[in-house]
Formats: structure tokens, sequence, C-alpha cells
């Protein structure tokens, strides 16, 4: 099973961005000594910490430069690139060009985001995300893959547009589809991508039920086999499990509570099925205590019993990777992250391969 880790590029109020920068570097010099598969970089707009902490994920191509460019061997990954928000001529271009600078390590992940604060700060309507990610998807590929190529849709229209350079990888680098809502995980089934699957509005058993829904739509179309699935998810490494608990209550009780809180000011703006799920999921997490998330929701513990966890959801869900929110909440000091992500590299890694 391949691991990854997650970078929301939170840092703690008080800190400058440029030992947000540094902290961020120190974990992807870690994470490629460790032995960690790869790092999967968000994109937050607008996160200046009124809201949770700061964040500087504005520019993930060009930080996924950088770690690519300072690293031999990681996967540098989007997670998630927010595809309505960019136009995919460009994206197709600088991703294939990234592509080369990383020797054939860059992985898309892609989405629409959960949230509209980003699409409110650039003018755009969340309601047309669903529908520009799905054209979005078709025109990159077809930009990869065909040398000269048309397209009509409803929010573009190309005509004869040859984009260069294609891709090292062939036939393109690795897609990925982030899925959170009802609707979208048929969608990924459908159109035979890999999946990433967070735990965050669903926990861990919902994220099953939402995974069999992929796989059934998988199958469905006529793919072979079951699918890419990858499940993103908070896990920390402690020297003892009372210090994991302790070290990781403030900051995970936060995250899932402003997560609900983001949902209730979304509802309204998805369409009316969309809603109503955002709206249980709002009241659910808004409410949510600890020993719910530590039951239902996260893997926190000693190496030994974060080892146990992960075998069991392995096994259970058929999965390829977990993608590691080791600081979900952002609110933990980077030495703490940094001890956790040594922590599960030398004692917890080594039993999955």
């Amino acid at each position: 099973m391949r691991f990854g880790l997650n970078m929301e590029c939170d840092y703690l109020q008080g800190k400058s961005e440029a030992e947000a920068f540094d902290d961020v570097f120190a974990q992807v010099d870690l994470a490629e000594a460790v032995g960690l598969d790869g790092v999967w970089l968000a994109e937050r707009h607008f996160a200046s910490g009124d809201r949770g902490q700061p964040s500087i994920a504005a520019a993930p191509i060009i930080l996924a430069t950088a770690i690519a460019s300072r690293t031999k061997r990681l996967r540098v990954g989007t997670g998630v690139y927010v595809l309505p928000l960019n136009h995919p001529v460009r994206i197709a271009e600088e991703v294939a060009t990234l592509d080369y600078v990383s020797q054939g390590r860059f992985a898309l992940g892609a989405g629409r985001s959960g949230f509209t604060t980003a699409y409110e700060g650039y003018g755009y309507a969340y309601g047309e995300s669903r529908e520009r990610l799905r054209e979005c998807l078709e025109i990159i590929v077809k930009a990869w893959t065909e040398e000269r190529f048309s397209y009509e849709g409803k929010y573009y229209q190309l005509h004869n547009v040859c984009v260069t350079p294609k891709p090292l990888q062939k036939p393109h680098p690795p897609i990925y589809m982030a899925a959170t809502t009802v609707e979208t995980f048929p969608v990924a089934g459908q159109l035979g991508r890999h999946l990433f699957v967070g735990v965050r509005r669903n926990s861990i058993a919902g994220a099953q039920q939402s995974i069999n829904v992929y796989r059934q739509a998988w199958r469905a179309a006529g793919h072979p086999g079951q699918g890419d699935v990858t499940l993103r998810m908070p896990v920390y490494v402690g020297d003892t499990r009372a210090q994991a608990i302790a070290d990781t209550e403030a900051s995970t009780v936060q995250y899932y509570r402003r997560l609900g809180e983001n949902l209730r000011r979304s509802v309204g703006r998805a369409g009316t099925a969309a809603s109503e799920d955002r709206a249980r999921m709002a009241e659910e997490l808004s409410n949510i205590t600890y020993d719910t998330l530590l039951r239902d929701w996260v893997v926190y513990g000693t190496a030994a019993e974060v080892t146990e966890r992960l075998k069991q959801l392995e096994a259970e869900l058929d999965l390829s990777g977990v993608i590691l929110e080791m600081n979900a909440g952002g609110m933990l000091p980077n030495e703490r992250v940094l001890h956790s992500l040594q922590l599960f590299g030398e004692q917890v890694a080594p039993h999955f391969q």
C-alpha cells in the first residue's frame, strides 16, 4: 500500500510566511528520507486565518515544481487542483511541463472543492463547478493525447489547438478524482478515474459505502479490475497513545467543527439534493465529539496501534493507498508533525512493504 503526505500548508498564527515555507520543505525532505511514496499539495485560496489556520497553498503547481526540484524519488501530486478555477489548456501546459521537471513523478489530483469561498473570491458560480470540472478533465486529456484537437462544450470552445509539450508519462500523468458528495462517486467510476476519498464529511463507514458506489459504477462502465482507491484521513503517531491523543485533540476537534461551519455556509449553493446532504453533515460535524472522532473518523495512537488499524482498513476497503493528514486543523507545531512523520516512516510503513 502506498503512503503519501497530505499538505494543506497550514501554519500557526504568529509565524511568518517565510517560516511557513521552511516548514513545508522540512516535511517534504523528511517524507523522502523516511521512504514515503509521495506528497500531495492542497489548493487553498483566501486562507488568511479568519476562519481557521492561515495557509500558503494558493499556487500548488509552483510549490510542486519546487518540491520536484529538491527531491529525487517522491511522487509529487495535487490533492487537489481545483480545475474549475483555472483554464484547462493552461493546466495541461503547466502539468506537462512539470512532468518533465519531475522526471515523470507528477500525478494530477483534480476536484472542484467542497467549499464556495474560493469561487466567491474569484467571482465564479459554484453551481457551475461540477459541469466545468468534467469539461476541464475532457479537455486536459485531449490536450495530452491528441496532436491537435477541438472541443465544443457548454463552457469551453476550442478549435484546432495544439498543446506542447506533451507529458513525459504516457499516455499522460495519473489522474485522480476527489469525491466528497454522493453525486461524484459514480461519475468517477463511470469515467474510470483513480479515486481520492476523504474521511471528512463522512466517517470511515460512510467512506466505505461511497467506495462501493464508485466500484459499482466502475464495473457497470466495463472497466477492468476494481479501480484505484486512495483514502485521505487524519493519521498521527505518538510515542504513547495518551500523548498522541493529547497532542491532536484541540486541532482535530476544531478541524471538523470548522468543516461543519463551512458546509453550513454553503447550503443552498449546490443544488437541492447536495444542499440537503450538506445541511445534515453540517449539523453532525458542528457538534461532533473527540471520542466520536477517535472511534470513527481518525487513526491516532502508537506505531503498533496505527499499523493494526491501517491493516484493517487496507483489507476492508481494498485500498491502494492512504494519504496522511498529520496535522488536521493546522494547530500542531511543526516539530510534532515531523516527529509523527518520523515514527510513521520508521515503524509503520515498513509493515506494508
